[in-house]
C-alpha cells in the first residue's frame, strides 16, 4: 500500500504538519509493508487560483504534480489547518487548481481526516467541512478526528502525542 500524507498548511511551524508525520509515523509503525510518503503543500508553490490567472497563464504545473503524487497513492491522510472556521486559502486554492485537471481529486482513494488547533474545537468545522465534500471528488472518508488543544497533547521533543490521542489515532490509522 502506498500512502500520501500532508498537511493542509503551507505553514513552516505546522501543527497539523505535525499531527500528519505522527499519524504517518503509526501508519508505518502499523503496516511495515506501507510505503508513507508525507508531503510539504510549500514544496508545490503556485498562485492563488483565480479562472484570470488559469485564463492568462494555464494550470501550474505544481498543481499537477501534487494531483499526480495523490492519484499514485492507494489511501491519503490529511490533516486540515482550520484558519476562521474554514480551509487554509494555501489548501483551498490548490484544491481549486488541481479540480482544473480533474474534479476527482481523491478518486478511489481510502481518507483519513485530521485536524487539530490550539482550541477546544480542534478545527471540528474544517473537517466537517472537508467530510461532507470530500466523496463528491472520489474519496472513501474512512474516518476523521479533530484534536483539541494540540500544545498540551503534543509532546515536542518526542514528536508524539499523548497515549489517549495516540491510540485514538492509532485505531484510525488502521482502516486504511
Amino acid at each position: 500500500m502506498k500512502c500520501i500524507a500532508f498537511a493542509a498548511s503551507t505553514s513552516s511551524t505546522s501543527i497539523n504538519k505535525k499531527l500528519v508525520t505522527a499519524a504517518a509515523s503509526l501508519l508505518r509503525d502499523e503496516r511495515p509493508d506501507a510505503v508513507v510518503d508525507v508531503l510539504d503543500l510549500r514544496d508545490y508553490p503556485k498562485p492563488m487560483f483565480s479562472e484570470d490567472e488559469q485564463r492568462e497563464h494555464g494550470i501550474p504545473d505544481t498543481a499537477t504534480r501534487l494531483l499526480g503524487e495523490i492519484a499514485s497513492a492507494d489511501a491519503l491522510i490529511i490533516s486540515l489547518a482550520e484558519h476562521n472556521g474554514s480551509y487554509a486559502a494555501a489548501y483551498k486554492s490548490a484544491f481549486d487548481w488541481m479540480t482544473r485537471v480533474s474534479q476527482r481529486v481523491f478518486e478511489g482513494k481510502r481518507v483519513l481526516a485530521l485536524s487539530t488547533s490550539p482550541g477546544k474545537r480542534g478545527g471540528a468545522s474544517v473537517l466537517a467541512a472537508f467530510t461532507a465534500s470530500a466523496p463528491y471528488f472520489g474519496a472513501e472518508v474512512v474516518g476523521s478526528l479533530a484534536l483539541p488543544v494540540f500544545h498540551e497533547i503534543y509532546d515536542e521533543s518526542a514528536g508524539t502525542i499523548t497515549p489517549e490521542w495516540q491510540a485514538k489515532l492509532r485505531a484510525l490509522v488502521g482502516t486504511l
